[in-house]
């Protein structure tokens, strides 16, 4: 954890993984994060494997550095529970369906009213002005619905889902930094930015098509996809005994490689000097590296490419990574708590800053842990935290 943030107060009422994980990178970054979970707890706390009642395998990689506490929100008591600590936050942060946190009583005009100077913002399926709005959305959907599951389609007939939580995680990237900048915004001019939305269709797209967009950014019957990223040939390269990544890129690379594989007749077409043709034609070259590799070794083509100074990479296996010597180097996967967790790897938040301590995580939280604590540290009395906890009885 970063003391980047120290001071700002985050409301969460996010669960399953696109909330969770923008607001983890806040907390992260040094905010107190509040997760405000229902009696049963967020639904990403029982999906196998579980190390011990309520923290799953998902669960402990996105919600470190939170408090969490439990409110009955259809509940008096829990409701206004809930307002005493919206009137103390800085951001609202939520990843509901529009309909839902209405009834809950937590749209934006509510909680505008208990706190005029707090950030709001939503992560939803779709947007509040397209008439797919409101309605349901998880990451297979938006991964159909993004055009990303299209774009296997486009090169090998049958779109297919990333396995991955891709629009998830894409979206939860984008709801980060939108509750930083409404912060800073806030900041900066002591206005608040207002509602604050981040629709998941409206963020896959944009990400599938910043590449891909190509010839239709200039013609409205331009065709959509970027030719290299479609190459049948653009995959990973079998070697004599494994896997290997390698992109030459450059017309000097290429020069390189042909000439190590023999082939530095493909160097002297016409078309090869000329960086537009040798794009469109990229699934040639890729096609002629694929048979030559499996001609050596992946320690071979290793040294080989180091000496030619071309970027590549073995493949590896996720489980693979865990002992990878670059991660393993840089603490990848050592935990950093300031308390007792089963988690005895965990993922560290990539960034660092030079000058900026690295603190002690907070360990993702147990269900409710913080409940009481908060609750007073937002000014709720005895009988008000006896209220909010009404749902124990």
């Amino acid at each position: 954890m970063f003391p980047l943030l120290e001071g700002l107060r985050i409301v969460d009422l996010t669960a399953v993984v696109l909330g969770p994980y923008a607001t983890q990178i806040l907390g992260d970054l040094g905010a107190e994060v509040i997760k405000v979970e229902p009696p049963d707890g967020d639904s990403m706390r029982t999906i196998a494997p579980v190390a011990e009642p309520g923290l799953s395998g998902i669960y402990v990689n996105i919600n470190r550095n939170k408090h969490s506490i439990v409110l009955d929100l259809k509940a008096a008591g829990g409701k206004a529970a809930l307002a005493k600590l919206v009137a103390t936050a800085d951001a609202f942060v939520h990843n509901m369906r529009q309909d839902a946190i209405d009834k809950l009583g937590f749209g934006y005009d509510a909680v505008a009213a208990l706190n005029p100077r707090i950030c709001y913002c939503a992560g939803v399926g779709f947007g509040s002005a397209g008439p797919y709005a409101g309605l349901p959305a998880y990451d297979d959907v938006i991964q159909a619905a993004s055009g990303f599951a299209g774009l296997f389609g486009l090169r090998d007939g049958t779109p297919v889902y990333a396995p991955s939580i891709i629009a998830d995680k894409v979206t939860g990237l984008h709801l980060a930094y939108a509750t930083l900048a409404a912060l800073l915004y806030r900041e900066r001019t002591g206005k608040t930015p207002g509602y604050v939305e981040v629709p998941m269709l409206e963020a896959m797209a944009a990400f599938n098509l910043s590449e891909h967009l190509a010839d239709a950014s200039f013609s409205e019957t331009g065709e959509v996809g970027y030719a290299r990223m479609l190459a049948a040939d653009r995959k990973p390269y079998a070697t004599k005994d494994g896997w290997i990544g390698v992109l030459p890129y450059s017309e000097a690379k290429w020069r390189a490689a042909l000439a190590e594989i023999g082939r530095s007749d493909v160097a002297d077409r016409p078309w090869f000097p000329d960086p537009t043709e040798r794009s469109k034609r990229v699934g040639e070259l890729y096609a002629v590296l694929a048979e030559a590799l499996p001609t050596r070794t992946t320690a071979e083509w290793r040294a080989t490419f180091l000496r030619l100074d071309i970027p590549h990479g073995e493949v590896c296996t996720p489980n693979g990574l865990l002992s990878d010597p670059h991660l393993t180097a840089v603490g990848a996967f050592t935990p950093n708590f300031s308390g007792p967790t089963p988690v005895k790897r965990s993922l560290r938040m990539a960034a660092s800053f030079a000058g900026v301590p690295r603190a002690k995580d907070r360990p993702p939280p147990r269900l409710g842990a913080d409940t009481e604590a908060v609750l007073a540290r937002a000014g709720c009395t005895a009988d008000e935290i006896r209220a909010a906890l009404a749902h124990r009885k």
